[in-house]
C-alpha cells in the first residue's frame, strides 16, 4: 500500500507554434509533469551487538533480537540505544532494552519517539527464551516542571533516550535525582539509560520497591563517550564518576566496582554493565 503519494494527472494542450510560423512546439510549462510527493524515508539502523565484557550477553541478545523483529517493518525503524540489566540471576533475567523509534503515518508523515522494554527470559538448557514484555509508560506531560527538569532537558551534557526524556516531561522525577545529575555534568558529559519508567518495580528477585519506579534513580551507561561495559573504559573514569555521584547526594550508588560498604556502595551482576544512583527523597 502507497501511503502520502498523490496521484497526478497530466493533461494534453495543443502545441505552440514558433515565431517562425514551422509547426515546431515550444516547451509549455504547464505541460511539464510535477513529481508526485515521495514518503519519508525511514532511516537505517544497525543491529545492536554486545560487548565482549558482557555478563551472559546471550540473554541480551535474544532480548534485543525480539524487539528488533517486532520494530522494524516496512512502516517502521527501530535503533536499540543501549541493552543493560535490570537484573539478572541463575535462570532469569531482566534486559532494560533501550531504544529509538521512526514511524511513517497513514499521512506520509515520519514520526520520531521511543520506548525502554522490559524483557523478562528464562534460561533454559542452554538458550534463553523471552517469557514477558513490559513497555515503558512515562505517563502525560506535566505543564508546569521544576527548574531543575527544565535545565536536565535543555542540557547538551545530559544525554536522555526517549523514554527517560518523557520520564522528566511528565514531572514524576523527583529533583534529588535531577539536580544530581546537572551537578555531575558539570564535570562528566553523561548518557542516560534509565530514569523511572521501563525499569522493574522491585528490585530483580526480590519483593523490595526499586527507586527507578519511584523517580528517585537514574542509571548512566556511557561517559564520556566511553560505555561502562567497554573493557577498553578506564576503571578511574567510572569509579571517579561513582564517587562524584555518590557526592551528589546519592545515598546508593552501585556499579562494576565495589567502592565500600552497603546501603552507600554495592556491586553485582546487573550493574556490571552501569552505574546506577539511588536518592532517599
Amino acid at each position: 500500500m502507497l501511503l502520502g503519494v498523490g496521484v497526478l494527472a497530466v493533461g494534453c494542450t495543443p502545441a505552440a507554434q514558433s515565431e517562425g510560423g514551422n509547426g515546431s512546439s515550444m516547451p509549455n510549462p504547464s505541460d511539464s509533469p510535477t513529481a508526485a510527493p515521495t514518503e519519508p524515508q525511514l532511516p537505517a539502523v544497525a543491529a545492536w551487538h554486545p560487548s565482549s565484557n558482557d555478563i551472559s550477553p546471550a540473554a541480551k541478545v535474544s532480548a534485543v533480537r525480539r524487539i528488533e523483529r517486532a520494530g522494524n517493518t516496512a512502516h517502521s525503524a527501530l535503533e536499540v540505544l543501549d541493552a543493560q540489566y535490570g537484573g539478572i540471576l541463575s535462570s532469569t533475567a531482566s534486559v532494560l532494552v533501550v531504544t529509538r523509534t521512526w514511524t511513517r503515518s497513514s499521512a506520509g508523515e515520519l514520526n520520531e519517539g521511543g520506548r525502554t522494554f522490559d524483557v523478562r527470559l528464562s534460561l533454559r538448557g542452554s538458550s534463553w527464551r523471552v517469557t514477558a514484555i513490559h513497555p515503558s509508560r512515562p505517563g502525560p506531560r506535566e505543564g508546569q516542571l521544576t527548574s531543575a527538569a527544565r535545565k536536565v532537558l535543555g542540557s547538551d551534557r545530559i544525554v536522555l533516550p526517549p523514554a527517560a526524556r518523557r520520564d522528566v516531561r511528565s514531572g514524576q522525577v523527583h529533583d534529588s535525582a535531577l539536580v544530581a545529575m546537572l551537578t555531575v555534568a558539570r564535570a562528566f558529559r553523561i548518557e542516560i539509560s534509565v530514569i523511572r519508567s521501563g525499569h522493574p518495580i522491585h528490585v530483580f528477585g526480590t519483593d523490595r520497591l526499586s527507586d527507578h519506579p519511584q523517580g528517585r534513580a537514574f542509571d548512566t551507561w556511557r561517559i564520556n563517550g566511553h560505555a561502562v561495559v567497554d573493557p577498553r573504559t578506564s576503571r578511574q573514569l567510572v569509579t571517579g564518576y561513582m564517587h562524584a555521584v555518590a557526592d551528589a547526594g546519592s545515598y546508593n550508588v552501585g556499579g562494576p566496582y565495589l567502592l565500600g560498604s552497603a546501603p552507600q556502595w554495592f556491586s553485582n551482576d546487573t550493574h556490571h554493565d552501569h552505574v546506577h544512583a539511588g536518592f532517599v527523597s
